[in-house]
């Protein structure tokens, strides 16, 4: 049975579904037609139910529960991971409605996280995720929402952290921040689910047993990156909730539910 698979072409995303996706493991029967995308082509793909099985950020699962399921495995979901605002030049965050913001996608959880946190800044700009710390530089926008490997970038880049907006939701909330989950459309017979979930989890297994190792589907997907922050990049993302939400992970996403 072949289903269609999205996910980015970060190291967490692909750490997680390369022994999948490579046959490095019994896919039962299973093969998978995959689309590597930015988050916010994902959630575009989503509200559209475009594919069997997709990342997405939280803050669109919210509109699609009615078709798609949420697995216990491939999240990712933890403390100390969220996004950061940055400026080029220190600014006051009392200001922030005055200021043009440059977000990685009006769906994505990091402007959701970042609406929280300033709920009047609504001049925003739309920009892919890798693209937002030039905009910021160039001065295209007053300051700019990060996520993924610019968390571990930015201060090469003279850039200023203004509100790492994940310890805010932490400290105002107690909870772990949601940031995006693995779903998989609920006409898709239940065992099948069922066998997907077990398999993303058996994936990540496998990727956690030949850890620090990179595969060859991991750098290839990352070029830009040295193995520093891959690695960086995958301590911070991939975790225990990445194996299995548990109760924990479910009472956070519930509690970003509340947030939308």
């Amino acid at each position: 049975m072949e289903l269609t698979l999205g996910f980015s072409p970060c190291p967490n995303d692909t750490f997680i579904f390369d022994a999948l996706v490579n046959n490095k493991i019994d896919t039962k029967g299973y093969t998978f037609k995959t689309q590597l995308e930015d988050v916010e082509t994902l959630n575009q793909w989503a509200l559209q139910g475009k594919l069997d099985i997709t990342k997405l950020s939280f803050g669109v699962y919210f509109k699609v529960m009615d078709q798609y399921e949420l697995l216990n495995s491939g999240s990712a979901l933890g403390r100390g991971c969220g996004p950061l605002l940055i400026s080029k030049t220190p600014l006051d965050t009392d200001k922030m409605d005055t200021y043009k913001i440059a977000i990685p996608g009006f769906n994505t959880t990091a402007n959701l996280l970042f609406s929280t946190a300033f709920p009047k800044a609504e001049n925003k700009e739309l920009v892919i995720f890798s693209d937002i710390e030039k905009a910021v530089l160039d001065g295209r926008v007053d300051a700019g929402v990060i996520i993924h490997e610019s968390r571990f970038t930015y201060q090469q880049k003279g850039l200023h952290k203004l509100m790492d907006l994940g310890e805010y939701w932490e400290q105002t909330t107690g909870h772990a921040i949601p940031l995006g989950g693995i779903v998989i459309r609920k006409d898709l017979p239940a065992e099948t689910r069922r066998q997907i979930d077990a398999l993303i989890r058996q994936s990540l297994e496998f990727g956690f047993d030949h850890y620090p190792a990179l595969s060859e589907y991991v750098t290839a997907h990352a070029q830009e990156m040295d193995e520093q922050v891959m690695r960086q990049h995958i301590d911070l993302y991939v975790n225990q909730f990445s194996l299995d939400l548990g109760e924990e992970g479910k009472r956070a996403i519930a509690r970003l539910q509340q947030a939308v």
